[in-house]
């Protein structure tokens, strides 16, 4: 098409428009929980439009947030939006401070896990904890109550956009998996394009092998499990866990290793 001036316009079909890949920032967060050091591995996801963080620690956790944002060339006032991967106190603790300082974000969550992050239902891991103070030697039963009482002291937050397995998101290169077993409705993020898995909690790292998030208070083992397999179907060469950090190289033989201890 030839415009005014003999300026020409050409129409490139989508399909061949080059895709925009989301840059990934792990941030590790050193910090100090119940007297034991500790570092847990959030990440915030930037392309040209969007800056999107990816669980967000405990109460209180928004200035170690912003110190190791500040790391990357970031800023927390930079996120358009919060993914919360499941409702458990060290990935949702901290979205209240967050989304009272910063109202605008949009707030993600899977259709299973955003009524406990709403505030509308008891938690799963809430109710597991109730379930087994009983069983508990009575020495444990102290700190079993404080915990339930954390948990019960977590502000709950209107979810904005709810995920579904697969579902396509409005952000280029990133896919949601359910993965479910450590919650119910446990999500973890895949980047097709950089072939990364940001697992969440559906797998930990631990002594450099994959091994899943504290197995004895799994919601249902076998199905965190089961989550496990179906993440052997993706071609991941690096995955980031909430515990453990980064892993790369032969990650399929990795998960085999993780399932058939499990088997």
């Amino acid at each position: 098409m030839t415009l005014t001036g003999g300026y020409r316009l050409y129409f490139c079909p989508y399909s061949l428009l080059p895709k925009i890949m989301m840059t990934l920032h792990v941030l590790g967060i050193p910090f100090t929980f119940d007297n034991k050091n500790d570092i847990l591995y959030p990440v915030i996801l930037r392309d040209q439009h969007h800056r999107i963080l990816i669980d967000c620690g405990y109460a209180g956790f928004m200035p170690l947030l912003e110190t190791a944002a500040n790391q990357h060339g970031l800023s927390l006032a930079d996120l358009t939006g919060i993914l919360i991967s499941h409702h458990d106190i060290d990935h949702v603790g901290g979205l209240y401070e967050l989304k009272r300082e910063y109202p605008s974000l949009t707030v993600y969550a899977s259709s299973i896990e955003a009524p406990s992050i709403n505030g509308q239902v008891k938690s799963a891991r809430l109710q597991q904890a109730e379930a087994l103070h009983d069983l508990l030697p009575e020495e444990q039963k102290p700190g079993a109550i404080a915990f339930q009482e954390m948990l019960k002291r977590i502000q709950p937050v209107n979810v904005d956009v709810i995920f579904s397995d697969a579902q396509p998101t409005r952000w280029e290169d990133v896919q949601i998996i359910d993965t479910p077993g450590h919650t119910p409705g446990h999500i973890s993020v895949y980047l097709p394009g950089s072939r990364t898995l940001i697992a969440c909690d559906a797998l930990v790292i631990e002594d450099g092998s994959f091994n899943i998030a504290n197995p004895q208070f799994a919601i249902d083992l076998k199905q965190a499990v089961d989550s496990a397999r179906k993440l052997q179907s993706l071609a991941i060469e690096r995955v980031v866990c909430y515990h453990g950090g980064v892993m790369e190289g032969n990650i399929q033989q990795k998960l085999s290793d993780l399932i058939d201890r499990y088997a």
